[in-house]
């Protein structure tokens, strides 16, 4: 297990202008697997995973890494669902997160070449980031945050708006690094990824967690009400 967990949630919560966007949040994560955040659209999926990353404001509560917080925070990487591209080369995007950590140029490169690689990029390298399109600045967003080698990987839609052959391209990645000890968080509307990646479940709604289970649980026997009807397909209020 990783030497960030065990990851404590306690009565969390985040707000904006006096509204509560989530919480209050009580979870408990070990450093194995996947844990998969599921709900409807505004349901506080992201802001969920924002405030365990530490990029939404705590305003009460408590959030504690087995280690110190700055240095979990070293350890970690996050895959927006809209990926910022630095306004440089494919290659330049893979090299940057190495260099300002002191890795040495050419150690950098290869790397970069490796993981470009891994995601089809290669023919990309020479091309700017920006140009590309969503859904290869989505694999270059991947690439660009598993390059770093985190212990703990935040995803928020990692496959949004992919096509099948993307998808599971990125989902052999992301199942590839779960088999080698790294932690999964990430945030899907996509079922049938929750199902075949996921080793436990977060099901929110209203800015609430609902529901906390293993992932067989969760679909085999989905609790409470809301959850249930979440996986029929039903419209949630």
């Amino acid at each position: 297990m990783s030497a960030l967990f065990l990851l404590r949630v306690a009565a969390a919560e985040t707000s904006r202008r006096g509204k509560r966007l989530v919480g209050p949040v009580d979870l408990q994560l070990d450093g194995t697997g996947a844990t998969v955040v599921i709900g409807p659209n505004g349901s506080g999926k992201t802001t969920l995973l924002r405030l365990l990353h530490g990029t939404a404001r705590l305003t009460s509560g408590s959030i504690t890494w087995a280690c110190g917080t700055q240095e979990a925070r070293h350890h970690q990487a996050f895959v927006f669902q809209r990926p910022v591209m630095l306004r440089r080369s494919v290659l330049e995007n893979l090299v940057y997160p190495l260099t300002i950590r002191g890795t040495p140029k050419s150690d950098a490169r290869a790397r970069a070449e490796i993981w470009a690689d891994r995601l089809d990029l290669t023919p990309m390298l020479s091309r700017s980031a920006t140009v590309l399109s969503g859904g290869e600045q989505q694999k270059l967003a991947l690439a660009r945050a598993m390059i770093t080698e985190p212990q703990v990987l935040f995803l928020d839609e990692p496959c949004a708006n992919l096509d099948g052959r993307a998808t599971r391209a990125i989902e052999g990645v992301l199942q590839d690094a779960k088999a080698r000890g790294m932690k999964l968080i990430f945030a899907t509307h996509d079922m049938g990824q929750a199902r075949r990646l996921a080793d436990e479940i977060v099901f929110i709604l209203h800015g609430r967690v609902q529901a906390f289970a293993p992932a067989s649980d969760f679909f085999e026997r989905p609790e409470p009400a809301q959850a249930a009807a979440f996986l029929k397909g039903d419209i949630l209020e």
